[in-house]
């Protein structure tokens, strides 16, 4: 995974048109496929949506036998973070330092928003 990579909350309903390759990842999200946070802005804005960008981020360890695995946990706990009225986030950093035996991942995550209105919808 690396930087600037998206995740969409699964119910999140893009603007049509736009082709996002999605696959599930860690249950209530997906990760967007060969999308990074500048096209899908670009995408979002050119459909006439808004691609909100908070300041809302999170910082979460994961740890694994491979540096892929501590980085898919890392960032599930940075999701779980999210709350529940943004359906969007980026992977701002990722770094993984390696001990015998296993690896542990540091990333920040993030909070964006993608909707129709252009302003914030109240709680």
């Amino acid at each position: 995974m690396k930087a600037h990579a998206m995740f969409l909350r699964a119910e999140c309903v893009p603007p049509d048109g736009i082709g996002l390759t999605q696959e599930q990842f860690g249950g209530r999200w997906m990760s967007l496929k060969d999308t990074m946070a500048a096209a899908l802005d670009v995408k979002v804005r050119d459909a006439g949506w808004h691609f909100i960008w908070l300041v809302d981020a999170y910082a979460r360890f994961g740890v694994g036998r491979t540096a892929t695995s501590a980085i898919d946990k890392a960032i599930i706990r940075a999701l779980n973070q999210v709350k529940e009225r943004f359906n969007a986030a980026e992977l701002e950093s990722v770094k993984v330092s390696e001990y015998p035996g296993f690896q542990v991942a540091k990333i920040t995550l993030s909070v964006r928003h993608i909707q129709q209105q252009a302003f914030p919808q109240p709680d």
